[in-house]
């Protein structure tokens, strides 16, 4: 498929902002995100907040035209050990610079330890409307394993606190097939969960990363099959509270999902500022789709964000690429994706896509709902498989 992009075609999406805020206490030995440890009272936050501004302003030369944003994420490392007032300076800023949508989602990540605890009512001040909390397990042998440096009962705490506060959304990370762990664990966690009674659960499967310590000294795992009796158990579990599977790894209930995700999920834009940060954005006068990426050391960012070597890396996606990458993230949602919306957000003709996707509806991995093409569960587990034919 080498077909490029036509301008008739091609439509702006909607437009999201992502703000990388990089520090955590500790790093735990199983990320692979671009986190670095600082003690909280040493984390640099008037110069963070600075270079952010300094780089969206440049960032906003990159637009066609003025677009509203319709979520905001706050990422990391740990944003919870950015104090209220510093996030509140920055949804000022970003309010300043860019229109919001009325009902702009706007997201933290924190981690649940009583440090973060204290300032949940100054985020939720601050136009937070929406918490992401890492919680990874309700077990204390297991977060100790993990290196997380929260206790179960921290964590209980923690989501206890942000639903009394009236935060509009609730998501709980979870992780299972933790070193040590029993099907029956993996499920206590989840029921813990979901007795905290959040609108949204990302449960996902720990994985060995490369680069990181537990990568270079594995710890033991539950064997395949035993992670595969969690993950069904744990399927069912959340299906039968009323979660219902959206993408791989995320479950809500109505109207609980993660805005944000799913403008990732659908091949929307998005702003991204801050150390390592990435950002898409779309040109439809020009017919392409532009990558950017900012340098990932805190230290080379805020030296770098004001000036012309902001950039660690730019350029526009080729046609063949539009394809790959954005079945890379459609495949990923249950309900799979309109043809319409493939040929709006790359420009491409669907007719192309079809001939290509042929073997995958054949074997079934893929179904084909009038204008929708839908994974089954097979493809869910195997979208590489389908993702080949558009590798080089």
């Amino acid at each position: 498929m080498t077909e490029a992009p036509t301008g008739d075609r091609l439509a702006a999406p909607p437009l999201g902002v992502y703000v990388h805020l990089p520090w955590c206490v500790r790093k735990c030995p199983y990320c692979d995100f671009n986190s670095h440890a600082r003690h909280p009272t040493l984390v640099p936050e008037a110069a963070y907040v600075e270079a952010l501004t300094a780089d969206l302003r440049q960032d906003l030369a990159l637009l066609d035209a003025p677009r509203p944003v319709h979520s905001v994420f706050f990422g990391g490392g740990t944003p919870s050990l950015f104090a209220p007032e510093a996030i509140a300076e920055l949804i000022a800023m970003l309010r300043r610079h860019l229109p919001f949508a009325p009902d702009a989602e706007i997201t933290l990540e924190a981690n649940p330890g009583t440090f973060e605890q204290a300032r949940f009512a100054g985020y939720r001040a601050a136009g937070v409307n929406r918490l992401s909390v890492g919680i990874q397990s309700f077990n204390d042998a297991h977060l100790k394993a993990l290196g997380r440096i929260h206790s179960a009962g921290e964590a209980i705490a923690a989501v206890q606190a942000a639903r009394a506060l009236g935060f509009a959304h609730l998501n709980l990370d979870l992780m299972y097939g933790l070193p040590g762990q029993t099907p029956d664990e993996a499920l206590a966690d989840l029921a813990q969960a979901i007795a905290l009674a959040p609108d949204h659960i990302s449960h996902y499967q720990l994985t060995l990363e490369p680069n990181t310590p537990f990568a270079q000294r594995p710890p033991v795992l539950p064997a395949e099959a035993t992670i595969g009796r969690m993950e069904r158990r744990c399927r069912t579990h959340l299906a039968r509270a009323g979660f219902r599977r959206y993408e791989v790894s995320a479950f809500a209930r109505p109207g609980g999902a993660c805005r944000h995700n799913l403008n990732y999920w659908t091949f929307g834009d998005y702003i991204g500022i801050g150390a390592g940060a990435h950002g898409k954005l779309t040109d439809a006068a020009r017919a392409q789709v532009l990558r950017t990426r900012k340098h990932s050391h805190p230290q080379r960012y805020l030296a770098s964000a004001a000036g012309a070597e902001r950039l660690a890396e730019q350029h526009c996606v080729p046609p063949r690429a539009l394809t790959l990458e954005f079945l890379m993230n459609a495949l990923r949602l249950t309900d799979g994706f309109r043809l319409m919306l493939y040929a709006r957000r790359t420009g491409l003709d669907p007719t192309a896509l079809l001939v290509a996707l042929a073997p995958a509806l054949a074997t079934g991995l893929l179904r084909r709902r009038g204008d929708t093409l839908v994974p089954t569960r097979r493809g869910l587990a195997l979208t590489n498989e389908i993702l080949l034919a558009f590798m080089d």
